[in-house]
């Protein structure tokens, strides 16, 4: 690992235990507007835009009685209550982010989620302080896979891609990672630690608790 000088996070599932609260709340927002919708249908669409995932079910479901602005701006302020009342940082992240800035590394987050869901979480978490740089794929062209949100993070970090590494929790990111051409430990969830399509990855892990050991 002598090579990394920048570290940059995915914020939901490796920031903050916020997948299950986005599945509440993907849940109660296509409820409101009367479509049926399940967990699994959720889980379908993790690590993508939370644009993408609207256009995608507005799609799959032909719904022409609601907009995708209206449909966005319900689940939002849904996942935004659900993380006021109940996110919690991921076991490890703090600790994890303490000792990176002790040992002087630059810190980035690149995420799929908007501005507002990463002021929401940084501010529920009070880890805003910790990073030097701060990118949302909400206005990017490309969202993941594409590594488009990473290697802006990493421009903004001024550390050349090679020596980024990143922490990923979704197939989606790591594959972003990989394409951006970084070193790149994916940490899944339970549900998918057996999924071989994370063998991508350069580390595979069981929590963040574990990165530290790497250094």
């Amino acid at each position: 690992m002598k090579h990394i000088k920048a570290i940059i996070f995915d914020m939901d599932g490796v920031l903050i235990d916020s997948e299950p609260l986005w599945r509440i709340a993907m849940i109660q927002g296509f409820n409101d507007i009367g479509i049926e919708f399940t967990d699994a249908d959720c889980r379908s669409t993790t690590g993508m835009r939370f644009k993408e995932v609207v256009e995608h079910w507005f799609k799959h479901h032909k719904i022409t009685h609601s907009t995708p602005t209206e449909l966005n701006n319900s689940v939002i302020s849904h996942l935004i209550d659900l993380i006021n009342t109940k996110g919690e940082a991921m076991n490890g992240a703090l600790a994890l982010l303490e000792f990176l800035k002790s040992k002087k590394f630059p810190i980035g987050l690149a995420t799929s989620s908007s501005h507002v869901l990463v002021d929401a979480v940084l501010q529920k978490t009070k880890t805003k302080h910790y990073f030097n740089s701060i990118t949302s794929a909400e206005f990017l062209e490309y969202g993941k896979p594409h590594p488009e949100v990473f290697l802006k993070c990493a421009a903004e970090l001024s550390i050349h891609p090679k020596n980024c590494l990143v922490i990923e929790d979704s197939v989606n990111g790591v594959k972003a990672g990989k394409a951006a051409d970084m070193t790149v430990i994916a940490i899944p969830d339970l549900e998918h630690k057996n999924d071989n399509r994370f063998e991508i990855a350069d580390y595979r892990l069981n929590n963040l608790s574990d990165v530290i050991k790497l250094f």
